[in-house]
């Protein structure tokens, strides 16, 4: 029986052309950079002119999350001086850019607007009463 595999699979099949064999993993391969390779391509393109472009008194998020304000720039070290809150500073690489935060960034934002608590429609619909444990929420606090 494994004689007869043997056989069946030594037997001369007629060879096409290699460029039809190639064709899915050239296509594959097409299909990768398109969709894989290029954008991120662009996207470290875009970080790289980013943290160029920076300069003093720009509004910055860093790679880590922390919001700042650019002091100083040493460009022999590539060392940026950011405040992250009043009195309080840092020093960073210029690499650690995450973003450039830009005045169109609050506009969908006023913090003059006041909102008119008649317009506020409670969310319960049991007329405050507590049906169990799961039903109280406690103030809302910031931190």
């Amino acid at each position: 029986m494994l004689s007869t595999m043997f056989a069946v699979l030594a037997q001369d099949q007629p060879a096409g052309n290699p460029l039809v064999s190639f064709l899915p993993l050239i296509l594959i391969g097409g299909v990768f950079y398109f969709l894989l390779i290029r954008p991120q391509q662009r996207r470290a393109k875009a970080q790289r002119a980013l943290v160029q472009s920076a300069e003093v008194g720009d509004e910055i998020v860093t790679t880590s999350g922390i919001f700042g304000t650019i002091l100083d720039i040493d460009e022999d070290d590539d060392v940026l001086t950011v405040e992250i809150a009043p009195g309080t500073q840092i020093r960073m690489v210029r690499a650690g850019i995450g973003r450039r935060i830009t005045e169109d960034t609050y506009e969908d934002y006023d913090e003059d607007e006041d909102i008119d608590e008649d317009d506020v429609e409670p969310d319960d619909d049991h007329g405050g009463e507590q049906d169990g444990p799961g039903d109280q929420q406690g103030p809302i606090t910031q931190l």
